[in-house]
């Protein structure tokens, strides 16, 4: 990567990380599914009118925002809303990448490595630490909640690997318009009326979820994307849980405790080595991890 691209890619890492802190500020003000909804409401429908169609398969968009749209986000705002914190909700997602491989074995009828097999393993026990560290000190129910959200993250990615849409920014708003509608229903239907009258704190964090951390953010990946090798892209997502838990203890005074931060270790290092290839002719490279969908993950 040339400097400006490699500064692009870490910038992108660190939006997607202090997006949870952002997250959490404005669940002080909307439930979770008003959240999600409105999110998705401002990141779609004004830019339909700057986008074509999404030139895949209707089915395809639908499957991918009743995955990620309503599943992971509507579940991931939930857990947080229940109590788990920002920068640990940040390193449980990183699951997301052992439920995409698990999904892709059982639905795409990929072929499950020794290799593959062995950095998923480690990176289970990181979560099982995960889930021993928070389980001493915080609600099951959340954390469940949060490890829901990678589940359905993971199925999103396989539909979104099997659309192979040419154009990430152009997928995600059409993904994000469709979200849209079922979040603010079922925030009708559970939540009640909306109350739409919160502070200017409010407002603003939905801004940077729904423009910079959404449309931006995408924006960005899709030009990544198509200037280098998603091998090359990728690693640099496994980013966000450091810049997630690093913006949380700053800003909000997260603790990092030392099973925290070896959990980190081990999620990282396990599907760093999950997503590699074996060394062949005295070189080493990098397969598409299966951390990286062409558009978002949403990531949050």
């Amino acid at each position: 990567m040339t400097p400006r691209h490699l500064a692009l890619a870490i910038g992108l890492a660190a939006v997607w990380g202090v997006n949870f802190v952002v997250m959490q500020v404005g669940l002080r003000h909307f439930p979770p599914l008003l959240y999600a909804g409105l999110r998705f409401a401002l990141a779609g429908f004004p830019a339909l009118l700057l986008v074509g169609r999404p030139q895949v398969p209707w089915r395809w968009v639908a499957g991918v925002a009743a995955a990620i749209g309503v599943g992971q986000f509507g579940l991931l705002l939930m857990g947080m809303r229940a109590g788990m914190p920002a920068g640990l909700t940040s390193l449980v997602l990183q699951a997301q990448v052992v439920f995409t491989v698990i999904f892709a074995v059982l639905l795409l009828g990929e072929r499950l490595t020794a290799r593959r097999a062995t950095g998923l393993a480690v990176a289970f026990a990181g979560l099982a630490l995960v889930a021993f560290d928070f389980g001493l000190s915080g609600p099951a129910g959340a954390f469940a909640l949060c490890v829901a959200a990678a589940a359905a993250w993971g199925l999103g990615n396989v539909i979104q690997r099997k659309a192979a849409p040419p154009d990430s920014l152009r997928f995600m708003v059409w993904v994000s318009a469709l979200s849209a509608p079922p979040l603010l229903a079922l925030s009708l239907l559970v939540e009640g009326p909306p109350r739409l009258a919160v502070p200017a704190e409010g407002w603003l964090s939905l801004a940077y979820v729904a423009f910079v951390s959404t449309l931006g953010g995408f924006g960005v990946w899709g030009y990544l994307l198509r200037r280098y090798d998603a091998s090359t892209v990728a690693p640099y997502t496994l980013l966000v849980p450091v810049f997630g838990l690093s913006s949380a203890a700053l800003l909000t005074g997260e603790p990092l405790s030392w099973p925290k931060l070896a959990a980190g270790a081990l999620i990282v290092a396990g599907v760093l080595y999950a997503g590699s290839r074996p060394r062949s002719r005295g070189h080493a490279s990098l397969s598409p991890a299966p951390s990286a969908p062409r558009t978002p993950a949403p990531r949050p």
